[in-house]
């Protein structure tokens, strides 16, 4: 058994984890979501903690993962997942317009994304577009759709990235 999957999740007691036959159902402040268990993995809801166990000690390879999903899905209804990115080159500058993310990207048309139900939007200063979901593959995936829009290029460093991401910088051509 992983390391990782002997860990208890711990609760908060604002959270309400409940188990409905083949799904995992936890409620929190920021909303409601579920997980379906996985074949062999067992879960076993305390006061204050889930523990995750299974048949097989050795072999099973998803345990570790399961447990994983299940503390992600824990912390997401209590602090929720938050992602930024930031626009950078001349006139890069982005909008919500309703269920839509409307991005000046330095192409001849805006880029138009549809912002998913789970997902909230904001635009602060107009070049950082800030991401929050109580799920984390929800806002992590819609965060890798926009960053494909316009990936940052190695020489001037424009386009769209990650706040705090290290984008490595290639010398332009040199005159001798």
């Amino acid at each position: 058994m992983s390391k990782l999957a002997r860990k208890p999740i711990i609760v908060d007691p604002k959270v309400k984890v409940e188990k409905d036959g083949k799904q995992i159902k936890v409620t929190g402040p920021l909303g409601t979501e579920a997980l379906d268990l996985i074949p062999g993995i067992e879960v076993e809801i305390k006061e204050n903690e889930i523990l995750v166990s299974s048949e097989q000690v050795r072999k099973n390879p998803n345990l570790g993962l399961f447990r994983a999903l299940l503390g992600n899905l824990v912390l997401g209804v209590t602090k929720g997942f938050e992602l930024r990115l930031e626009l950078i080159g001349v006139g890069y500058k982005g909008m919500v317009k309703g269920t839509q993310l409307e991005l000046t990207l330095g192409f001849s048309h805006p880029c138009v994304v549809d912002i998913p139900e789970k997902v909230k939007v904001e635009v602060e200063k107009a070049t950082t577009v800030v991401l929050r979901s109580s799920d984390k593959q929800v806002v992590g995936q819609f965060a890798a759709n926009i960053r494909r829009l316009r990936p940052p290029e190695p020489y001037k460093g424009k386009g769209i990235r990650f706040v705090g991401e290290q984008i490595r910088r290639k010398a332009g051509k040199s005159s001798k």
